[in-house]
């Protein structure tokens, strides 16, 4: 189930703040520039509105790490989950199986890093797009939302992320296309 929300400046931080466990209130106050609290904190309440409807729970969550830093449910480590935010919107996906998201704000294309991160096939299908701003983004997304299932974060070969077999993806643009967001899970086995 994927939750999203783009109210980012239209909540109660205050009371935000309350309403989130200890662990994740350091991480929110950690944070330099407001932006950054309120992104962590409203990626947590959307983790925790998922939470409480999908699976009934509604006690704070408390995370621990895998070992590539993967965040995971100490209390409930059959449930997996991703967060992930960016200037314009908060997205969080929740499963019974591993799964990553990631959102990204569309922005003007930089060439230079098309061709730095994308394959060959993905630098046609960018630069040939009716809008290569926006087929960036979307691929982007599922080159994160791809590693955030793995575990493995951001790496050198970005360009080789998408030829692994056996990862679906889903992704949407917001109505106003302002962002994008994928989804990315394990390719089911059919017989």
């Amino acid at each position: 189930m994927v939750y999203v929300d783009d109210r980012i400046w239209d909540f109660d931080l205050t009371a935000g703040l309350a309403e989130i466990s200890e662990q994740r209130r350091e991480k929110a106050l950690r944070f330099k520039h407001e932006l950054g609290r309120r992104q962590c904190v409203l990626a947590y309440l959307l983790l925790k509105r998922a939470l409480r409807e999908v699976y009934g729970i509604t006690e704070n969550p408390v995370f621990g790490y895998g070992a590539h830093g993967k965040p995971l449910l100490l209390a409930h480590p059959d449930i997996h989950f991703s967060l992930s935010h960016c200037r314009e919107a908060v997205v969080c996906v929740v499963d019974s199986q591993p799964t990553g998201i990631d959102v990204e704000t569309v922005r003007p294309l930089n060439e230079e890093l098309v061709r730095y991160t994308m394959s060959e096939a993905e630098q046609w299908t960018v630069f040939n797009a009716d809008n290569p701003a926006l087929a960036f983004t979307r691929l982007w997304t599922m080159k994160e939302a791809s590693l955030k299932l793995t575990g493995e974060g951001l790496r050198d070969q970005m360009s080789t992320v998408l030829e692994r077999p056996g990862i679906e993806f889903e992704t949407q643009v917001s109505a106003d296309g302002r962002y994008v967001f994928s989804v990315a899970r394990h390719a089911l086995k059919r017989p």
